[in-house]
């Protein structure tokens, strides 16, 4: 069994053909994984009331190659956080992605604050063309959204919302341009080499991710943003609000830069939208 395969689930799926006494010990995974994980294989049988040679025959029945692998992927399964294992007090309802996507918003404003925007403002206004990368559910989405953000106000902007196409660009750029990585983590190793790449090449890395991530440590100029993630794993990641904002921030400084050529870009823009589709003078501008 592959190493990368999740041992609980594949215990789960595994339970019915599970011998009774099997079973058993399955079951005390399921009630004190920390137990097993640290126990003897004599320990684990006391407490599941089964034998020692039912325990390595449990461990070779959910495909582990011994009772010590089997230990090992389950260490492995709660490093990836309690909170995947555990039931956590639900959130207030459907009212709760309001209030965490206000608190995430707040905590990143102050950061916001302190970050160089005006630095990142000039290398975005002054650059050649401008790319962005992400890799992932939200930075993926996210780097399209700056697209969109951008190239209504004139600005020659392409995103590349891929793992692989980011390095491959990022080897044909020119110290005119500038790159826009987007990673909440900045550990993605696809974003931080295609950065790294774009550097060598003398292009300007903007990035928005976490301070001190290696991501950050490649940019010239980085956004910082934090996510505080809660331990109900159902709620979706707040950290999408944090790094919208911050895209919003710089469409923004782009665009008040050059007010006039905004509203003359944005006007042709809500005339051409107008005709096609019709409503009132406050439709959003292609949302």
């Amino acid at each position: 069994m592959s190493q990368d395969i999740d041992i609980l689930s594949h215990i789960t799926a595994s339970f019915a053909a599970l011998r009774d006494a099997e079973k058993k010990v399955a079951e005390l995974i399921y009630d004190d994984i920390d137990f097993v994980t640290e126990a003897s294989i004599s320990e684990i049988a006391a407490r599941a009331g089964v034998s020692d040679a039912t325990v390595t025959r449990f461990a070779r029945a959910v495909g582990c190659h011994n009772v010590r692998d089997l230990k090992t992927r389950l260490t492995r399964a709660l490093a990836a956080g309690r909170r995947f294992i555990q039931e956590a007090d639900p959130a207030d309802g459907p009212l709760a992605v309001y209030e965490i996507a206000t608190q995430t918003l707040a905590v990143n404003r102050d950061l916001m604050a302190q970050a160089d925007i005006a630095g990142a403002v000039e290398r975005l206004d002054g650059a050649r063309q401008i790319l962005v990368f992400g890799a992932g559910g939200g930075s993926s989405m996210l780097a399209q959204e700056m697209q969109f953000r951008l190239v209504r106000l004139g600005y020659a902007i392409s995103a590349y919302p891929q793992t692989l196409l980011p390095r491959m660009v990022a080897s044909t750029l020119d110290p005119e341009d500038v790159v826009v990585v987007l990673s909440v983590t900045g550990y993605t190793p696809e974003m931080v080499e295609s950065a790294r790449i774009a550097r060598q090449y003398g292009a300007q890395v903007v990035a928005i991710t976490a301070s001190g991530s290696p991501l950050a440590e490649t940019a010239d100029v980085v956004l910082p943003v934090v996510s505080r993630e809660t331990d109900f794993i159902y709620h979706p990641s707040a950290s999408r609000y944090a790094m919208l904002a911050a895209i919003d921030v710089l469409a923004l400084e782009l665009a008040t830069r050059h007010r006039d050529r905004s509203r003359d870009k944005l006007r042709r823009l809500k005339i051409t939208l107008d005709a096609h589709r019709g409503g009132d003078n406050r439709q959003p501008l292609g949302d």
